[in-house]
């Protein structure tokens, strides 16, 4: 279920009207869990019981582990969608001194690609299908209907919020969600510690297999080669992984369509080679590339 429903089933008491329990009794009852979160985004300490997680822990929030604690203990794993909980007298302290509402995107059905300023932005919408886009302070979330493992700086400005994670909740947003996209999963593939040997040079597969071609006007492969190069160029460390993970990129969104030619295969590697990579590991992430992706014959 996503957090964009509207209807609003009967839910638990708010008898202080508090903005945030408020808000957070809506989500639940559109089944999507949650939490509240301290100034500062983060969230409420474990109490003293669970403290250093001498309890236990809670692996999950759909399967709570041995630890039952009635506060919002575990961050992430607290999220709920029970009213008696999210009313009851352990939480009532969260949510005087609460700053906002987060919520629990994996257990939402859904993957959060946080996007943190405007070159994030700029890549998303040279990169990603459209889809629900949110607001946010200094950039946008883009959300996806679909989970995932959740990653950290998967590129600069660009976090991925889905399983064992949260987000702030910031309105509905706007426009249709959109399925998760291989592209989106394939941002928190690492490149395999065994690489694929290929013969050494440019060649390489690149007919595309059967698809629909994602390309929404004729330069929308051309920039996502351009941001792919950008992104190997910026580079500042963990060049092997960029250089993967950028062929990967491209690869997830035209690898399919048959869209790619030899000239744009040379501008990746033309840029992973000025960055000290060689042609032989070019053609290995290549490889690999495909490879993870099920594009190799």
């Amino acid at each position: 279920m996503t957090p964009d429903r509207t209807t609003t089933p009967p839910r638990g008491v708010n008898p202080e009207g508090n903005p945030h329990l408020t808000t957070a009794l809506d989500l639940a009852a559109a089944n999507v869990p949650v939490l509240p979160l301290r100034a500062g985004k983060g969230p409420f300490g474990n109490c003293r019981t669970c403290a250093r997680n001498a309890c236990g822990g809670r692996p999950n929030m759909r399967t709570p582990g041995p630890c039952a604690c009635p506060y919002p203990c575990h961050a992430w794993a607290a999220a709920t969608t029970d009213p008696n909980l999210l009313t009851s007298p352990q939480w009532a302290t969260a949510w005087r001194t609460a700053a906002t509402v987060a919520y629990h995107p994996g257990g939402a059905g859904v993957t959060v690609v946080d996007l943190d300023d405007a070159a994030a932005i700029a890549w998303a919408r040279a990169t990603l299908p459209a889809t629900r886009t949110v607001a946010t302070t200094r950039g946008e979330h883009w959300i996806y209907g679909g989970v995932m493992q959740s990653v950290n700086a998967v590129r600069p400005g660009v976090d991925i919020k889905s399983l064992m994670s949260y987000a702030r909740w910031l309105g509905p947003g706007t426009g249709a969600t959109a399925a998760l996209p291989a592209v989106v999963r394939a941002l928190a593939v690492k490149e395999p510690s065994t690489a694929r040997r290929a013969p050494q040079g440019l060649t390489m597969p690149i007919t595309g297999q059967s698809g629909v071609c994602p390309h929404r006007t004729p330069t929308y492969l051309d920039r996502g080669i351009a941001m792919a190069v950008q992104r190997i160029t910026d580079a500042g460390s963990a060049v092997h992984a960029t250089v993967y993970r950028a062929f990967l990129a491209v690869l997830s969104t035209h690898g399919r369509c048959g869209c790619l030619t030899e000239a744009h295969v040379a501008r990746l590697f033309t840029a992973a080679q000025a960055k000290g990579e060689s042609a032989r590991h070019c053609t290995d992430a290549w490889m690999n590339a495909r490879t993870a992706l099920g594009l190799s014959a």
